[in-house]
């Protein structure tokens, strides 16, 4: 692709513009989980910037931002949990990523060895240790080393695209030819 293939003039990236620009690009959902305060009440944030660091050590990293109420709890518990969500948590995604108290109530989950949640329907869970926490911009770049895990099968991933939550739907593979 050239320059000249867009159908919009270049400009500087300007908050607006940036996050235009990057909803172009689709991107998983998941939950970080874990437990928080004397009663260990499951506390949650949905994060769509989420991707694998290292295959060895196993490590993840994720994005939360500065302003986050939840994220200073999650960062102070010895373990948290991604969860991959599927694409029939919508639902989930949505409460988990509004600001207040006790978003988990309705949000059916188990607990991973450890006790952390593990939302039902997750299409794989990390049980996870935080490993880093770097200062970029309005975010904290997280990296976590994963402990545990588990999958599932049957449900597709769910997507986020242009503000919008959708499912991957997979083109066959072409058969063999003769």
């Amino acid at each position: 692709m050239t320059a000249t293939d867009s159908t919009a003039a270049p400009r500087r990236p300007d908050a607006n513009a940036f996050r235009s620009a990057l909803s172009r690009f689709a991107t998983g959902v998941v939950v970080v989980t874990g437990l928080a305060g004397a009663d260990a009440r499951p506390v949650g944030l949905t994060v769509n910037s989420f991707t694998s660091v290292s295959l060895d050590p196993p490590l993840v990293s994720f994005c939360a931002g500065r302003t986050s109420r939840t994220w200073p709890v999650l960062r102070s518990a010895e373990r948290i949990c991604v969860n991959i969500l599927g694409s029939r948590q919508e639902a989930a995604s949505r409460k988990l990523a509004r600001s207040g108290p006790d978003k988990f109530a309705g949000v059916p989950w188990s607990p991973s060895p450890s006790g952390q949640p593990v939302l039902d329907g997750s299409i794989a869970w990390l049980e996870c240790s935080v490993e880093a926490e770097h200062p970029a911009g309005d975010h904290h770049i997280v990296v976590a080393r994963a402990h545990l895990l588990a999958t599932a099968d049957g449900d597709g991933p769910l997507l986020y695209h242009r503000g919008a939550y959708g499912r991957f739907v997979p083109t066959p593979a072409p058969g063999p030819t003769t």
